[in-house]
């Protein structure tokens, strides 16, 4: 039993970095561009932001402001929720 333990530990600790990397962010600015095409957000500072695939952009104009909640996967800033600014 020590040993199924000590090796359940063991891998515990070695995988505890991983989780670090897919930490979520958040950012806030006006929308340039939104291309329901691409499935992406860009916003002013030139960022671009990837949708879901079921993403709704019904009142996502340029120069409407939002806060973007994302995670980084493999390069691509990954939308996970989206607000309107008012």
């Amino acid at each position: 039993m020590r040993y199924a333990i000590s090796a359940l530990l063991a891998v515990s600790a070695m995988l505890a970095p991983f989780s670090s990397w897919a930490q979520s962010a958040d950012a806030t600015g006006l929308i340039a561009e939104v291309s329901p095409a691409d499935q992406s957000i860009t916003l002013d500072d030139g960022k671009v932001y990837q949708t879901p695939t079921e993403f709704n952009f019904e009142g996502l104009d340029k120069d409407v402001e939002v806060v973007i909640f994302y995670t980084e996967v493999d390069g691509k800033r990954m939308i996970n929720d989206l607000e309107l600014v008012q």
